[in-house]
Protein backbone atom coordinates (compact mmCIF):
# COMPACT_ATOMS: atom_id res chain seq x y z
CA UNK A 1 0.00 0.00 0.00
CA UNK A 2 3.45 2.36 0.64
CA UNK A 3 5.81 1.10 -1.08
CA UNK A 4 8.16 1.83 -3.71
CA UNK A 5 6.53 2.47 -6.92
CA UNK A 6 7.32 0.33 -10.27
CA UNK A 7 8.70 2.93 -12.66
CA UNK A 8 6.87 2.73 -16.09
CA UNK A 9 6.86 -0.09 -18.38
CA UNK A 10 6.63 -2.17 -15.72
CA UNK A 11 4.04 -4.32 -15.17
CA UNK A 12 2.00 -1.84 -13.21
CA UNK A 13 2.00 0.89 -15.79
CA UNK A 14 1.81 -1.68 -18.84
CA UNK A 15 2.55 -0.47 -22.35
CA UNK A 16 -0.95 0.74 -23.89
CA UNK A 17 -1.84 -1.12 -26.65
CA UNK A 18 -5.20 -0.77 -28.74
CA UNK A 19 -8.25 -3.43 -29.83
CA UNK A 20 -11.59 -3.70 -31.33
CA UNK A 21 -13.46 -0.31 -31.08
CA UNK A 22 -10.95 2.63 -32.06
CA UNK A 23 -13.08 5.57 -30.89
CA UNK A 24 -11.21 7.66 -27.99
CA UNK A 25 -13.44 8.70 -25.38
CA UNK A 26 -12.87 11.52 -22.64
CA UNK A 27 -15.09 11.54 -19.89
CA UNK A 28 -15.76 15.14 -18.53
CA UNK A 29 -16.07 18.41 -20.07
CA UNK A 30 -13.80 20.79 -17.49
CA UNK A 31 -10.56 22.08 -18.63
CA UNK A 32 -8.31 19.07 -18.73
CA UNK A 33 -10.82 16.71 -21.06
CA UNK A 34 -11.59 19.96 -23.48
CA UNK A 35 -8.07 21.02 -23.74
CA UNK A 36 -7.35 16.91 -24.56
CA UNK A 37 -10.00 17.16 -26.94
CA UNK A 38 -8.35 19.86 -28.64
CA UNK A 39 -5.02 18.63 -28.54
CA UNK A 40 -6.00 15.18 -30.30
CA UNK A 41 -7.58 16.94 -32.94
CA UNK A 42 -7.77 16.34 -35.88
CA UNK A 43 -8.57 12.40 -34.62
CA UNK A 44 -12.00 12.15 -34.23
CA UNK A 45 -13.02 11.98 -30.30
CA UNK A 46 -16.02 11.78 -28.43
CA UNK A 47 -16.68 13.78 -25.26
CA UNK A 48 -19.07 12.74 -22.66
CA UNK A 49 -19.85 15.40 -19.84
CA UNK A 50 -22.93 15.45 -16.95
CA UNK A 51 -23.48 18.80 -17.45
CA UNK A 52 -23.51 21.76 -20.37
CA UNK A 53 -19.74 22.02 -21.06
CA UNK A 54 -18.22 24.55 -18.82
CA UNK A 55 -21.42 23.88 -16.76
CA UNK A 56 -19.97 21.30 -14.60
CA UNK A 57 -16.02 21.68 -13.86
CA UNK A 58 -14.49 23.25 -11.22
CA UNK A 59 -12.31 24.44 -13.57
CA UNK A 60 -14.68 27.39 -14.24
CA UNK A 61 -15.01 28.02 -11.24
CA UNK A 62 -11.15 28.63 -10.47
CA UNK A 63 -10.03 32.34 -9.42
CA UNK A 64 -6.56 32.62 -8.84
CA UNK A 65 -5.28 31.51 -12.80
CA UNK A 66 -2.37 29.46 -13.76
CA UNK A 67 0.57 29.13 -12.37
CA UNK A 68 3.84 29.45 -14.76
CA UNK A 69 7.72 30.60 -14.51
CA UNK A 70 7.14 33.25 -17.35
CA UNK A 71 8.36 36.11 -15.38
CA UNK A 72 12.21 37.94 -16.34
CA UNK A 73 14.03 35.85 -13.40
CA UNK A 74 11.96 33.28 -12.88
CA UNK A 75 12.54 29.85 -13.43
CA UNK A 76 10.75 26.30 -13.63
CA UNK A 77 13.22 25.46 -10.87
CA UNK A 78 12.19 27.82 -8.45
CA UNK A 79 8.12 27.10 -9.30
CA UNK A 80 9.35 23.18 -8.16
CA UNK A 81 11.25 24.70 -5.09
CA UNK A 82 7.50 26.26 -3.71
CA UNK A 83 5.74 23.13 -5.28
CA UNK A 84 8.13 21.15 -3.18
CA UNK A 85 7.78 23.29 -0.44
CA UNK A 86 3.92 23.39 -0.16
CA UNK A 87 3.57 19.83 -0.90
CA UNK A 88 5.17 18.37 2.61
CA UNK A 89 8.14 16.30 1.42
CA UNK A 90 6.04 13.86 -0.75
CA UNK A 91 5.90 15.57 -3.81
CA UNK A 92 7.30 13.64 -6.86
CA UNK A 93 10.07 16.29 -8.24
CA UNK A 94 10.46 14.57 -11.66
CA UNK A 95 6.57 15.28 -12.28
CA UNK A 96 6.70 18.75 -10.81
CA UNK A 97 9.38 19.78 -13.23
CA UNK A 98 8.28 18.57 -16.05
CA UNK A 99 5.08 20.36 -15.51
CA UNK A 100 6.97 23.51 -14.93
CA UNK A 101 8.81 23.00 -17.62
CA UNK A 102 6.26 22.95 -20.07
CA UNK A 103 4.15 25.43 -18.44
CA UNK A 104 5.15 28.49 -20.89
CA UNK A 105 4.11 26.57 -24.34
CA UNK A 106 0.85 25.86 -22.59
CA UNK A 107 -0.05 29.41 -21.42
CA UNK A 108 1.27 30.00 -25.07
CA UNK A 109 -1.92 27.32 -26.66
CA UNK A 110 -4.75 29.20 -24.36
CA UNK A 111 -3.82 32.21 -25.66
CA UNK A 112 -4.03 30.58 -29.14
CA UNK A 113 -7.06 29.80 -28.27
CA UNK A 114 -8.71 33.15 -27.38
CA UNK A 115 -8.23 33.18 -23.58
CA UNK A 116 -7.87 36.57 -22.39
CA UNK A 117 -5.09 37.04 -19.66
CA UNK A 118 -4.10 40.45 -18.19
CA UNK A 119 -1.99 42.41 -20.11
CA UNK A 120 0.04 45.20 -18.64
CA UNK A 121 0.21 48.55 -20.04
CA UNK A 122 3.03 47.28 -22.35
CA UNK A 123 1.49 44.54 -23.14
CA UNK A 124 2.95 42.00 -21.27
CA UNK A 125 0.48 39.51 -19.52
CA UNK A 126 0.36 41.19 -15.71
CA UNK A 127 1.12 38.51 -13.10
CA UNK A 128 0.07 38.44 -9.62
CA UNK A 129 1.70 36.57 -6.03
CA UNK A 130 -0.41 33.52 -4.36
CA UNK A 131 0.19 32.07 -0.79
CA UNK A 132 3.28 29.87 -0.73
CA UNK A 133 4.76 31.72 -4.21
CA UNK A 134 8.17 33.14 -3.51
CA UNK A 135 7.28 35.69 -6.07
CA UNK A 136 4.94 36.74 -8.45
CA UNK A 137 4.01 34.18 -11.28
CA UNK A 138 -0.03 33.77 -11.58
CA UNK A 139 -1.51 34.36 -14.77
CA UNK A 140 -5.20 35.47 -14.25
CA UNK A 141 -8.15 37.40 -15.76
CA UNK A 142 -9.97 40.48 -14.37
CA UNK A 143 -8.48 39.49 -11.14
CA UNK A 144 -10.67 36.53 -9.99
CA UNK A 145 -12.53 35.30 -13.65
CA UNK A 146 -9.44 32.96 -14.85
CA UNK A 147 -11.52 29.90 -14.71
CA UNK A 148 -14.50 31.04 -16.32
CA UNK A 149 -12.46 32.80 -18.97
CA UNK A 150 -10.43 29.99 -19.76
CA UNK A 151 -13.37 27.74 -20.09
CA UNK A 152 -15.29 29.78 -22.16
CA UNK A 153 -12.26 30.10 -24.55
CA UNK A 154 -12.28 26.81 -24.69
CA UNK A 155 -16.04 25.73 -25.09
CA UNK A 156 -15.98 28.30 -28.06
CA UNK A 157 -12.85 26.72 -29.67
CA UNK A 158 -13.94 23.06 -29.11
CA UNK A 159 -17.85 24.02 -30.62
CA UNK A 160 -16.03 24.92 -33.65
CA UNK A 161 -13.93 21.68 -33.94
CA UNK A 162 -15.60 19.42 -36.27
CA UNK A 163 -13.71 16.59 -34.85
CA UNK A 164 -15.18 16.73 -31.59
CA UNK A 165 -18.41 15.12 -30.68
CA UNK A 166 -19.80 15.99 -27.36
CA UNK A 167 -22.58 14.01 -25.52
CA UNK A 168 -23.81 16.61 -23.05
CA UNK A 169 -26.33 14.94 -20.34
CA UNK A 170 -24.64 11.78 -19.70
CA UNK A 171 -22.69 10.44 -16.20
CA UNK A 172 -20.04 7.57 -16.53
CA UNK A 173 -20.84 4.83 -14.13
CA UNK A 174 -18.71 2.01 -15.25
CA UNK A 175 -15.56 1.52 -17.43
CA UNK A 176 -16.30 -2.01 -19.43
CA UNK A 177 -12.71 -4.44 -19.26
CA UNK A 178 -11.84 -7.21 -21.03
CA UNK A 179 -8.91 -8.45 -18.56
CA UNK A 180 -6.80 -5.77 -18.17
CA UNK A 181 -7.71 -4.09 -21.25
CA UNK A 182 -10.76 -0.73 -21.12
CA UNK A 183 -13.56 -1.70 -23.72
CA UNK A 184 -15.35 1.47 -23.35
CA UNK A 185 -17.79 2.91 -20.65
CA UNK A 186 -21.08 2.86 -19.68
CA UNK A 187 -23.09 6.02 -18.92
CA UNK A 188 -26.49 7.30 -17.97
CA UNK A 189 -28.63 9.69 -19.58
CA UNK A 190 -29.70 12.40 -16.73
CA UNK A 191 -32.75 13.83 -18.46
CA UNK A 192 -35.57 11.93 -20.25
CA UNK A 193 -36.58 9.55 -17.97
CA UNK A 194 -34.43 6.47 -19.83
CA UNK A 195 -34.13 3.58 -17.10
CA UNK A 196 -31.37 2.13 -19.36
CA UNK A 197 -27.40 3.53 -19.80
CA UNK A 198 -25.80 3.45 -22.81
CA UNK A 199 -22.45 1.39 -24.00
CA UNK A 200 -20.34 3.32 -25.60
CA UNK A 201 -17.42 1.31 -26.95
CA UNK A 202 -13.46 2.31 -26.94
CA UNK A 203 -10.17 1.92 -27.91
CA UNK A 204 -9.36 4.57 -25.19
CA UNK A 205 -10.49 5.75 -22.40
CA UNK A 206 -9.03 9.35 -20.60
CA UNK A 207 -10.97 10.45 -17.46
CA UNK A 208 -10.96 13.81 -16.53
CA UNK A 209 -13.85 13.56 -14.14
CA UNK A 210 -12.72 15.92 -11.54
CA UNK A 211 -12.65 16.03 -7.76
CA UNK A 212 -14.37 14.92 -4.93
CA UNK A 213 -15.63 18.23 -3.41
CA UNK A 214 -19.13 16.99 -3.02
CA UNK A 215 -18.49 13.80 -0.50
CA UNK A 216 -18.56 16.51 2.49
CA UNK A 217 -20.93 18.55 3.36
CA UNK A 218 -19.29 22.26 2.69
CA UNK A 219 -17.56 22.46 -0.49
CA UNK A 220 -16.49 24.78 -3.31
CA UNK A 221 -16.95 22.34 -5.76
CA UNK A 222 -19.59 22.01 -8.54
CA UNK A 223 -22.32 19.15 -8.07
CA UNK A 224 -20.49 17.40 -10.27
CA UNK A 225 -17.72 16.71 -8.23
CA UNK A 226 -18.60 13.40 -6.18
CA UNK A 227 -15.40 11.27 -7.26
CA UNK A 228 -16.76 8.65 -9.80
CA UNK A 229 -13.51 8.95 -11.79
CA UNK A 230 -11.49 7.10 -9.17
CA UNK A 231 -14.77 4.90 -8.21
CA UNK A 232 -14.97 3.66 -11.92
CA UNK A 233 -11.31 3.54 -11.84
CA UNK A 234 -10.53 1.12 -8.57
CA UNK A 235 -13.40 -1.10 -9.40
CA UNK A 236 -12.03 -1.56 -12.85
CA UNK A 237 -8.44 -2.94 -10.46
CA UNK A 238 -6.25 0.38 -11.01
CA UNK A 239 -3.98 1.61 -8.50
CA UNK A 240 -5.58 4.87 -6.57
CA UNK A 241 -2.20 7.15 -5.38
CA UNK A 242 -2.68 9.35 -2.04
CA UNK A 243 -6.33 9.40 -1.45
CA UNK A 244 -6.36 10.70 1.90
CA UNK A 245 -4.71 13.96 0.81
CA UNK A 246 -7.77 16.46 0.80
CA UNK A 247 -7.23 20.25 0.44
CA UNK A 248 -9.80 22.75 2.33
CA UNK A 249 -9.81 25.96 1.01
CA UNK A 250 -9.66 28.26 4.18
CA UNK A 251 -11.68 31.03 2.87
CA UNK A 252 -14.82 29.54 1.66
CA UNK A 253 -17.59 31.84 1.75
CA UNK A 254 -19.80 31.58 4.83
CA UNK A 255 -23.04 32.26 3.74
CA UNK A 256 -25.02 29.06 4.08
CA UNK A 257 -24.57 28.54 0.25
CA UNK A 258 -24.30 24.49 -1.63
CA UNK A 259 -21.74 24.81 -2.77
CA UNK A 260 -20.25 27.06 -1.03
CA UNK A 261 -18.72 30.44 -3.22
CA UNK A 262 -15.02 31.01 -2.46
CA UNK A 263 -12.96 34.04 -1.63
CA UNK A 264 -9.92 33.58 -3.78
CA UNK A 265 -6.85 33.19 -2.43
CA UNK A 266 -5.65 36.36 -4.20
CA UNK A 267 -7.35 38.33 -2.22
CA UNK A 268 -5.07 37.73 0.84
CA UNK A 269 -2.03 37.83 -1.86
CA UNK A 270 -3.11 41.29 -2.22
CA UNK A 271 -2.92 42.54 1.54
CA UNK A 272 -6.84 40.82 2.94
CA UNK A 273 -6.04 40.09 6.91
CA UNK A 274 -8.15 37.32 8.38
CA UNK A 275 -9.82 38.20 11.53
CA UNK A 276 -11.87 37.02 14.39
CA UNK A 277 -15.00 38.31 16.03
CA UNK A 278 -12.58 40.79 17.93
CA UNK A 279 -10.63 41.70 15.25
CA UNK A 280 -7.65 39.77 15.81
CA UNK A 281 -4.97 38.66 13.18
CA UNK A 282 -4.93 34.85 14.43
CA UNK A 283 -2.93 33.22 11.39
CA UNK A 284 -0.17 35.44 13.10
CA UNK A 285 0.24 32.92 16.15
CA UNK A 286 0.27 29.78 14.48
CA UNK A 287 2.88 30.75 11.06
CA UNK A 288 5.51 33.08 10.46
CA UNK A 289 3.89 34.15 7.02
CA UNK A 290 0.56 34.51 8.17
CA UNK A 291 -2.74 34.66 6.00
CA UNK A 292 -0.08 33.41 3.50
CA UNK A 293 0.77 30.28 5.09
CA UNK A 294 0.33 26.91 3.73
CA UNK A 295 -3.62 26.23 2.79
CA UNK A 296 -3.60 23.25 5.37
CA UNK A 297 -2.58 25.67 8.05
CA UNK A 298 -5.01 28.76 7.47
CA UNK A 299 -7.91 26.25 7.03
CA UNK A 300 -6.99 24.56 10.73
CA UNK A 301 -6.60 28.22 11.49
CA UNK A 302 -10.15 29.19 10.68
CA UNK A 303 -11.34 26.14 11.62
CA UNK A 304 -10.07 26.65 15.20
CA UNK A 305 -11.78 30.53 15.38
CA UNK A 306 -15.24 28.96 13.99
CA UNK A 307 -15.06 25.71 16.13
CA UNK A 308 -13.98 28.36 19.30
CA UNK A 309 -17.07 30.46 18.36
CA UNK A 310 -14.77 33.36 18.09
CA UNK A 311 -15.94 33.67 14.46
CA UNK A 312 -13.37 34.36 11.39
CA UNK A 313 -13.45 36.70 8.78
CA UNK A 314 -11.66 37.95 5.49
CA UNK A 315 -11.33 42.12 5.95
CA UNK A 316 -10.34 43.69 2.79
CA UNK A 317 -11.75 47.05 3.68
CA UNK A 318 -8.61 48.25 3.93
CA UNK A 319 -6.25 46.76 1.47
CA UNK A 320 -8.52 46.77 -1.49
CA UNK A 321 -11.43 48.79 -0.26
CA UNK A 322 -13.17 50.75 -2.78
CA UNK A 323 -11.54 48.42 -5.53
CA UNK A 324 -13.12 44.95 -4.48
CA UNK A 325 -15.72 44.93 -6.97
CA UNK A 326 -13.38 45.87 -9.94
CA UNK A 327 -10.92 44.06 -8.81
CA UNK A 328 -12.85 40.64 -7.34
CA UNK A 329 -16.51 40.65 -9.27
CA UNK A 330 -17.14 37.27 -8.52
CA UNK A 331 -16.56 37.30 -4.99
CA UNK A 332 -18.24 40.80 -4.59
CA UNK A 333 -20.99 39.42 -6.31
CA UNK A 334 -21.60 36.28 -3.84
CA UNK A 335 -21.35 38.89 -0.86
CA UNK A 336 -23.72 40.89 -2.65
CA UNK A 337 -26.71 38.14 -3.01
CA UNK A 338 -26.71 38.29 1.09
CA UNK A 339 -26.37 42.01 1.26
CA UNK A 340 -22.49 41.95 2.36
CA UNK A 341 -20.47 44.70 1.04
CA UNK A 342 -16.31 43.34 1.02
CA UNK A 343 -15.48 46.87 0.72
CA UNK A 344 -16.68 48.18 4.14
CA UNK A 345 -17.60 44.93 5.96
CA UNK A 346 -15.14 41.58 6.89
CA UNK A 347 -16.30 38.41 5.13
CA UNK A 348 -17.60 35.40 7.15
CA UNK A 349 -15.55 32.47 5.95
CA UNK A 350 -15.04 28.92 6.94
CA UNK A 351 -12.98 25.48 5.19
CA UNK A 352 -14.54 23.87 2.61
CA UNK A 353 -13.02 20.33 0.78
CA UNK A 354 -11.72 22.33 -2.44
CA UNK A 355 -9.28 19.98 -4.15
CA UNK A 356 -8.27 16.45 -4.30
CA UNK A 357 -4.47 15.48 -4.28
CA UNK A 358 -4.55 12.08 -4.37
CA UNK A 359 -6.56 9.88 -7.65
CA UNK A 360 -5.93 7.66 -10.19
CA UNK A 361 -2.20 6.91 -9.80
CA UNK A 362 -0.81 7.96 -13.43
CA UNK A 363 2.65 8.13 -15.03
CA UNK A 364 4.23 11.64 -16.78
CA UNK A 365 2.18 10.45 -19.92
CA UNK A 366 -1.57 10.03 -17.89
CA UNK A 367 -1.44 6.24 -18.51
CA UNK A 368 -2.91 4.74 -15.72
CA UNK A 369 -2.08 0.76 -14.41
CA UNK A 370 -5.01 -0.37 -16.57
CA UNK A 371 -3.76 -0.81 -20.28
CA UNK A 372 -6.13 1.65 -22.56
CA UNK A 373 -6.60 4.28 -19.19
CA UNK A 374 -5.49 7.44 -18.79
CA UNK A 375 -6.38 10.02 -16.28
CA UNK A 376 -5.85 13.95 -16.25
CA UNK A 377 -6.58 16.96 -14.10
CA UNK A 378 -8.19 16.29 -10.42
CA UNK A 379 -9.04 12.36 -10.97
CA UNK A 380 -5.73 11.81 -11.19
CA UNK A 381 -2.85 11.62 -8.93
CA UNK A 382 0.74 12.69 -11.02
CA UNK A 383 2.55 13.07 -7.71
CA UNK A 384 3.38 16.83 -9.11
CA UNK A 385 1.08 17.73 -5.71
CA UNK A 386 2.36 16.27 -2.74
CA UNK A 387 0.50 16.29 0.08
CA UNK A 388 -0.80 19.89 -0.39
CA UNK A 389 -1.09 21.77 -3.82
CA UNK A 390 0.86 24.67 -4.06
CA UNK A 391 -2.04 27.52 -5.13
CA UNK A 392 -2.37 27.73 -9.13
CA UNK A 393 -1.08 24.20 -10.00
CA UNK A 394 -4.16 22.73 -10.47
CA UNK A 395 -4.78 24.33 -14.06
CA UNK A 396 -1.67 24.11 -15.12
CA UNK A 397 -1.26 20.27 -14.19
CA UNK A 398 -4.73 19.77 -16.19
CA UNK A 399 -3.09 21.67 -19.50
CA UNK A 400 -0.02 20.06 -19.12
CA UNK A 401 -1.23 16.26 -18.69
CA UNK A 402 -3.55 16.44 -20.69
CA UNK A 403 -1.72 17.55 -23.59
CA UNK A 404 0.87 14.52 -22.89
CA UNK A 405 -2.06 12.06 -23.23
CA UNK A 406 -3.03 13.73 -26.35
CA UNK A 407 0.67 12.87 -27.49
CA UNK A 408 0.63 9.55 -26.02
CA UNK A 409 -2.44 8.41 -27.47
CA UNK A 410 -1.48 9.80 -30.54
CA UNK A 411 1.70 8.04 -31.09
CA UNK A 412 0.32 4.89 -30.53
CA UNK A 413 -3.66 5.43 -31.79
CA UNK A 414 -4.45 4.88 -35.22
CA UNK A 415 -6.27 7.04 -36.84
CA UNK A 416 -9.59 6.57 -35.38
CA UNK A 417 -13.32 6.74 -36.87
CA UNK A 418 -16.15 8.51 -35.01
CA UNK A 419 -17.89 5.16 -33.85
CA UNK A 420 -21.91 4.76 -34.47
CA UNK A 421 -24.16 6.60 -31.76
CA UNK A 422 -24.10 4.61 -28.47
CA UNK A 423 -27.51 2.47 -28.20
CA UNK A 424 -29.05 1.48 -24.85
CA UNK A 425 -27.74 -1.64 -23.32
CA UNK A 426 -29.91 -4.09 -20.58
CA UNK A 427 -28.19 -2.94 -17.26
CA UNK A 428 -31.14 -1.71 -15.00
CA UNK A 429 -31.18 1.21 -12.76
CA UNK A 430 -31.61 0.11 -9.03
CA UNK A 431 -32.53 2.99 -6.81
CA UNK A 432 -34.20 2.21 -3.05
CA UNK A 433 -35.70 5.19 -3.02
CA UNK A 434 -33.84 6.80 0.05
CA UNK A 435 -30.78 7.76 -2.07
CA UNK A 436 -31.33 11.04 -0.91
CA UNK A 437 -30.43 10.24 2.90
CA UNK A 438 -27.93 8.21 2.16
CA UNK A 439 -25.96 10.86 0.07
CA UNK A 440 -26.51 13.47 2.95
CA UNK A 441 -25.56 10.84 5.90
CA UNK A 442 -22.51 10.17 4.11
CA UNK A 443 -21.59 13.95 3.19
CA UNK A 444 -22.00 14.83 6.75
CA UNK A 445 -19.78 11.76 7.85
CA UNK A 446 -16.80 12.73 5.68
CA UNK A 447 -17.23 16.00 6.79
CA UNK A 448 -17.30 15.53 10.90
CA UNK A 449 -14.57 12.60 10.58
CA UNK A 450 -13.01 13.06 7.83
CA UNK A 451 -12.25 16.54 7.45
CA UNK A 452 -9.96 19.05 8.39
CA UNK A 453 -8.70 17.70 11.69
CA UNK A 454 -8.93 13.76 12.15
CA UNK A 455 -8.25 10.67 14.49
CA UNK A 456 -8.92 6.84 14.41
CA UNK A 457 -11.83 6.74 16.38
CA UNK A 458 -13.68 9.04 14.60
CA UNK A 459 -12.21 7.59 10.57
CA UNK A 460 -13.26 4.22 12.33
CA UNK A 461 -16.38 5.27 12.65
CA UNK A 462 -16.91 6.61 9.50
CA UNK A 463 -15.52 3.55 7.36
CA UNK A 464 -18.61 1.05 9.71
CA UNK A 465 -21.22 4.22 8.14
CA UNK A 466 -19.93 3.55 4.96
CA UNK A 467 -20.13 0.48 4.80
CA UNK A 468 -23.62 0.43 5.99
CA UNK A 469 -24.45 2.83 4.07
CA UNK A 470 -23.20 0.51 1.22
CA UNK A 471 -25.38 -2.14 2.92
CA UNK A 472 -28.55 0.23 1.95
CA UNK A 473 -28.33 0.83 -1.75
CA UNK A 474 -27.44 -0.74 -5.43
CA UNK A 475 -27.61 2.77 -7.37
CA UNK A 476 -24.40 2.74 -9.08
CA UNK A 477 -23.95 6.36 -8.84
CA UNK A 478 -24.15 5.99 -5.50
CA UNK A 479 -22.48 3.35 -4.75
CA UNK A 480 -19.38 5.44 -6.96
CA UNK A 481 -19.75 7.87 -4.15
CA UNK A 482 -19.22 5.19 -1.58
CA UNK A 483 -16.13 3.84 -2.88
CA UNK A 484 -14.26 6.57 -3.38
CA UNK A 485 -15.38 7.71 0.32
CA UNK A 486 -14.07 4.72 1.62
CA UNK A 487 -10.62 4.80 -0.30
CA UNK A 488 -9.96 8.56 0.87
CA UNK A 489 -11.02 7.26 4.42
CA UNK A 490 -9.18 4.13 4.70
CA UNK A 491 -5.56 5.88 3.45
CA UNK A 492 -6.56 8.36 6.53
CA UNK A 493 -6.88 5.28 8.87
CA UNK A 494 -3.30 4.11 8.18
CA UNK A 495 -1.22 7.18 7.86
CA UNK A 496 -0.69 7.84 11.36
CA UNK A 497 0.79 11.27 11.25
CA UNK A 498 -0.17 14.30 10.23
CA UNK A 499 1.02 16.05 6.74
CA UNK A 500 0.14 18.64 4.31
CA UNK A 501 -3.67 18.25 3.83
CA UNK A 502 -3.90 14.80 6.49
CA UNK A 503 -4.45 16.02 10.15
CA UNK A 504 -4.63 13.57 12.55
CA UNK A 505 -4.82 15.14 16.13
CA UNK A 506 -3.83 11.78 17.98
CA UNK A 507 -0.38 11.71 15.49
CA UNK A 508 0.06 15.91 14.99
CA UNK A 509 3.25 15.38 14.14
CA UNK A 510 5.29 14.64 10.79
CA UNK A 511 6.77 11.14 11.04
CA UNK A 512 9.70 10.79 8.86
CA UNK A 513 8.42 7.07 8.58
CA UNK A 514 5.43 8.36 6.50
CA UNK A 515 7.52 10.42 4.13
CA UNK A 516 6.00 8.80 1.01
CA UNK A 517 2.86 8.30 -1.04
CA UNK A 518 0.18 6.20 -0.37
CA UNK A 519 -0.59 3.12 -3.21
CA UNK A 520 -4.17 1.80 -2.67
CA UNK A 521 -6.08 -0.74 -4.45
CA UNK A 522 -9.66 -0.69 -3.52
CA UNK A 523 -9.63 -4.09 -2.17
CA UNK A 524 -7.04 -3.49 0.14
CA UNK A 525 -9.24 -0.34 1.30
CA UNK A 526 -12.18 -2.62 1.81
CA UNK A 527 -10.13 -5.17 4.16
CA UNK A 528 -8.93 -1.49 6.16
CA UNK A 529 -12.49 -0.61 6.57
CA UNK A 530 -13.59 -3.83 7.51
CA UNK A 531 -10.82 -4.26 10.00
CA UNK A 532 -10.92 -0.77 11.60
CA UNK A 533 -14.88 -0.70 11.90
CA UNK A 534 -14.71 -4.58 13.49
CA UNK A 535 -12.30 -2.94 15.47
CA UNK A 536 -14.75 -0.19 16.70
CA UNK A 537 -17.22 -2.33 17.43
CA UNK A 538 -15.28 -4.24 19.23
CA UNK A 539 -13.95 -0.91 21.58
Amino acid sequence: MTSPLPAAGSDLFPTQSFSGADDIVIVGGGLAGLFCALKLSPRPVTVLAAAPLGDGASSAWAQGGIAAAISEGDTAEAHVADTVAAGAGIVDERMALLMAREAPARIHDLLGYGVPFDRDLEGKLSLSKEAAHSTRRIVRVKGDTAGRAIMNALVVAVRKTPSIRVLEGFVAETLITEGRQVKGITARPLFGGAANPISVPAGAVVLATGGVGHLYAVTTNPNEAVGQGVAMAARAGAMIADPEFVQFHPTAIDIGRDPAPLATEALRGEGALLINRAGERFMLKLHADGELAPRDIVARGVFAENAGGRGAFLDATKAIGSKFAERFPTVAAACASVGLDPATQPIPVAPAAHYHMGGVLVDANGRTTIDGLWACGEVASTGAHGANRLASNSLLESVVFACRIAEDVSQIHQVPRLLRWPERIGVEMVSTGNDGEIIERLRHTMTNKVGVIRHRAGLSEALGEILTLKSMTRSLPLLNMLTTAKLITAAAYIREESRGGHYRSDFPETDPHWQRRTYLTLAEAQAIAVRASARQGAA
